[in-house]
């Protein structure tokens, strides 16, 4: 997912300024990462560039000049091809867990690497409930709620994983230190 293609979608809803559009970001997704100002701005020139928004009006309230922004028949058109493409599974698999508990035999022995990994299983549980609890409070928005379950599935998953490294970190050793 691309800041420009979250701008155009945003854009959709009508005209906005970048300050409008950085706080629907920051509403519409609050797991994401906030976008900083300059990323905002950053992107909306690429897209008035590539001829997918166009400034319409500059509006002047308590303080510098605001650009207002518009969506064009060609950004409609990219936004509508990007919402119909499924997002391709990645082909490469980054697992930092896995890098750090093979460094770790490495470096350290497999008892160490046995250690890690139950410290890494209490922090995933300490964030699973951190996201249970976020996405159970009376005041979660559905946002915020579609969120924890998304960051809770990745969280099981990973658990799994660790559940089976644990299981074969014997064998790993074995492995790569042979």
């Amino acid at each position: 997912m691309s800041n420009a293609h979250v701008m155009l979608g945003l854009l959709s809803r009508g005209q906005q300024h970048g300050y409008d559009l950085k706080r629907a970001h920051d509403e519409q997704f609050p797991a994401a990462k906030p976008l900083a100002y300059g990323q905002v701005y950053a992107t909306l020139q690429r897209l008035e560039k590539q001829g997918l928004v166009d400034p319409v009006t500059v509006e002047r309230v308590d303080g510098p000049d605001r650009t207002v922004y518009a969506l064009t028949d060609a950004g409609r058109a990219e936004l509508h091809s990007w919402l119909e493409s499924p997002e391709p599974p990645s082909p490469h698999v980054a697992n930092p867990l896995a890098v750090k508990v093979t460094l770790t035999i490495l470096a350290a022995g497999e008892a160490e690497a046995s250690a890690y990994l139950q410290r890494q299983r209490a922090a995933h549980l300490n964030r699973m409930r951190h996201y249970t609890r976020a996405k159970t409070a009376p005041e979660s928005s559905l946002p915020e709620v579609l969120a924890a379950d998304y960051a809770l599935a990745h969280l099981d998953a990973d658990l799994r994983w660790i559940d089976a490294a644990l299981q074969r970190v014997g064998a790993l050793t074995k492995e790569i230190t042979s």
